[in-house]
């Protein structure tokens, strides 16, 4: 086997990636807070912000089950000792990445934080160069036609 099928990553880039995110959206909206929008809008946001949540974290509990399941690991930095195309991961490839940037988006409207709502992409398209292109490069070289075939099927995203 060659190191990208024994292992994507040498890191688990992805939260680290979703912290240093969180963390900087935090420290921003401390030096230079941006404008939030007036009430009833805010109030609005501030339920589609938990709605959002809500979503995001039944999407990260059902994937990480469906990985439980599948007896393969959640780590981003271990090999894939099974490929899982059940559950959320039908809808999209990458459904704890997507869930993380949910996350973000939520909190930001629920906080009225805008930092939280920018760095969410910049989050999603950090984890995509550092994690997420090297775990299909890894789970192609494991599996092959079946990852192919799966790639086909269904988004890297949404």
């Amino acid at each position: 086997m060659t190191p990208i099928q024994n292992s994507p990553n040498t890191l688990p880039w992805p939260p680290i990636v979703y912290i240093a995110a969180v963390a900087a959206a935090i420290l921003l909206h401390w030096l230079w807070p941006l404008p939030w929008l007036p009430r009833p809008m805010s109030e609005l946001l501030f339920a589609i912000g938990w709605l959002i949540v809500g979503v995001a974290l039944a999407m990260d509990i059902a994937a990480m089950r469906a990985m439980a399941s599948a007896k393969t690991t959640i780590m981003p930095n271990r090999g894939s000792d099974h490929l899982v195309t059940g559950g959320p991961f039908a809808f999209t490839r990458n459904p704890i990445y997507l869930g993380n940037t949910m996350l973000m988006i939520g909190i930001g409207l629920i906080a009225g934080i805008v930092w939280f709502i920018l760095l969410a992409p910049v989050a999603a398209f950090v984890t995509q160069k550092l994690a997420i292109e090297r775990e299909e490069r890894h789970l192609e070289a494991r599996f092959g036609k079946k990852y192919r075939d799966y790639v086909k099927k269904v988004r890297r995203w949404i």
